[in-house]
């Protein structure tokens, strides 16, 4: 791409162009459904093993609240045996779950984990741009009755493991957050790497803080947690120009704090809504991680000096699943 130090923001036909011109159609086959995951190799695991040196664990996911009626609830809780069953009567039986003096507390947790609340992985299947996903395949491999039949979540059923870089935008410019609505640029991550110390390449999982979760953010409203629509015009995340940038380095995927786009967008009217996941996921192949808590782990980076770790998640084995709930965990 142009150099940055003359970087100038892109036209909204030029932004349209980075489908073709980003694509990783073909690049490892026809039949890929991997995408950027394909740059994690072996040795990208094995180095980012050696840069764990005092073990310290953090976690980059938000609490996935249940309570009904609590305005950061995004998910149902339904209890079908508690352990209230234990005093009972004489003469009451137990739960269907228990025997003599044994009982149990089971559940059943639903949610719609996509959206800009619960800390989740995007797969390419998630998203569709004229009929198509990723690699050209057509929207109709994902139905109803038979769910992701094209890159589902189980393409990541052996974990997905690298160096993660954490990129510090608000800080490097002298911030503690930023205010929602923020693009944040290609030129303010370079800034931000250099000031880190870090140099972004293949197969890293690059991590966006823009300070969601910052107390700074909230000024004791509570609604803010909300996953209700009417907060999705206040978001910050990337610049669409900073899809060339990761590009350019091979990434193998990218996380923020908020749901990846900036609301309101950078091209108010462009045709492609959702810039940033119609260009990542459906001509990149380039899996999307929503909503992480990057609070601690800013935390911790500042402690230990160094803005690059051991980075792990797990999603679930969901059969069919365009993406999973994750808890992400990074490693010093």
């Amino acid at each position: 791409m142009a150099d940055l130090a003359v970087w100038q923001e892109p036209s909204a036909e030029e932004v349209m162009g980075y489908f073709e011109g980003l694509s990783n159609w073909g690049r490892w086959g026809d039949d890929d459904e991997r995408g950027t995951l394909n740059f994690i190799k072996d040795e990208h695991r094995a180095a980012a093993a050696k840069l764990v040196k005092t073990g310290r664990a953090v976690s980059c996911a938000r609490d996935l609240i249940t309570a009904f009626g609590d305005p950061g609830a995004s998910a149902q809780m339904f209890w079908a045996a508690t352990g209230e069953c234990c005093k009972k009567p004489e003469g009451v039986p137990n739960s269907k779950f228990g025997a003599g003096d044994v009982d149990a507390a089971v559940e059943y947790i639903g949610m719609v984990y996509h959206g800009p609340n619960i800390t989740h992985i995007d797969t390419p299947a998630h998203l569709f741009w004229k009929g198509q996903t990723y690699n050209g395949k057509p929207a109709s491999r994902t139905s109803a009755e038979f769910g992701a039949t094209w890159c589902p979540v189980t393409e990541m059923s052996q974990g997905v493991i690298s160096r993660g870089v954490l990129l510090d935008v608000p800080r490097a410019l002298g911030l503690e957050a930023f205010e929602p609505g923020r693009s944040v640029t290609p030129v303010e991550l370079q800034q931000a790497a250099d000031r880190q110390g870090v140099e972004v390449g293949e197969g890293d999982i690059v991590l966006l803080r823009t300070g969601r979760w910052h107390p700074s953010n909230f000024s004791g409203n509570v609604e803010k947690l909300s996953d209700d629509p009417k907060h999705w015009h206040a978001m910050s995340g990337w610049h669409p120009s900073c899809m060339p940038w990761l590009h350019a380095r091979n990434v193998a995927t990218i996380g923020s704090d908020y749901a990846q786009e900036a609301m309101p967008g950078a091209y108010p009217g462009i045709e492609m809504g959702g810039t940033i996941h119609v260009i990542s996921l459906v001509a990149m192949g380039l899996p999307l991680i929503d909503n992480c808590d990057l609070e601690a782990l800013a935390d911790a980076c500042i402690e230990h000096d160094r803005w690059e770790f051991q980075f792990t998640l797990a999603p679930l084995r969901l059969v069919g699943a365009s993406g999973a709930p994750i808890n992400p965990i990074a490693i010093f």
